[in-house]
């Protein structure tokens, strides 16, 4: 039994209708690029149409049957047509869409970074932090004691979804307002933190950390600032300017709570005794 391959070549006209506020030449240049439009088909025609012989290979093609003409194409050729616009115009949304998506920033293999221990409610809760060479927060680990298997596990993976949210570029601002006052036991008393002497959870009070280490949120805090606010005058000069970039280099942003000039303390003139005492 003989089989044919019919290939059929149609040209299909078609509009598209956006809806501009203004008419001027920048959003008419930029019309192309416009995602809003609607299609609409006009008219379908008939190129050509050209059959094959597909059970004798030595027989060339048998030809054209038709040329050029406009006929009354069936709705399913014009539904399938419809449907290849919109998909083609998915794929370039898509794309763009991808172009535009901000990369993970992955952190380095040697990082810096602080380790907060507290006491919430008999709860020891450890909060380890990473951080980007420019002090930047990445990463957050958080360990509990006197939980179950279950809570770790969920306080672990928590972690895991804040720290990649961060590496995607979530500000962490987003992520204290979302979290902050949050309530659920443990919670009451803090032991173990300058800044924070209670919270209403766990959750609560990894943020409030964060925001008062990192964002310098003062707000947040219950007492005010131990570090004296002394004039910087010393690090105009140029040899101090090298010196602070060293620290900050080399130093944690979140450890000194992001107060390079503050934390730095001259110790010239400072005797230590250190005759032990019996």
């Amino acid at each position: 039994m003989a089989k044919y391959l019919v290939e059929t070549y149609y040209t299909c006209s078609f509009k598209v209708k956006h809806y501009l506020d203004e008419l001027n030449k920048d959003q008419l240049a930029k019309l192309d690029q416009r995602e809003d439009g609607k299609y609409e088909i006009i008219d379908v025609k008939l190129d050509n149409r050209k059959t094959k012989n597909l059970g004798n290979n030595n027989k060339a093609n048998i030809g054209t049957l038709s040329d050029g003409k406009s006929l009354e194409v069936p709705t399913t050729v014009q539904k399938n047509l419809s449907e290849k616009l919109l998909e083609k115009k998915d794929e370039k949304i898509n794309s763009q869409i991808n172009e535009k998506s901000y990369p993970r920033i992955k952190m380095p293999d040697r990082r810096k970074g602080y380790i907060q221990k507290v006491t919430i409610g008999n709860h020891k809760v450890y909060l380890h932090t990473g951080e980007y060479n420019d002090g930047k927060l990445g990463e957050i680990f958080i360990d509990t004691s006197k939980e179950g298997e279950l809570v770790k596990a969920l306080m672990n993976n928590f972690a895991i979804a804040i720290s990649l949210g961060l590496q995607y570029g979530v500000p962490l601002d987003e992520f204290v307002n979302a979290y902050v006052e949050t309530k659920f036991e443990p919670s009451g008393k803090i032991d173990g933190n300058d800044r924070i002497l209670s919270a209403s959870s766990i959750l609560d009070y990894i943020f409030r950390e964060l925001a008062i280490s990192y964002l310098g949120r003062e707000d947040l805090a219950h007492t005010p600032s131990l570090i004296p606010q002394e004039s910087s005058e010393r690090i105009n000069k140029e040899e101090d300017k090298q010196f602070l970039k060293l620290v900050r280099d080399i130093t944690s942003k979140g450890f000194v709570r992001s107060n390079y000039e503050k934390k730095l303390i001259d110790l010239t003139d400072v005797r230590i005794n250190l005759k032990s005492k019996k």
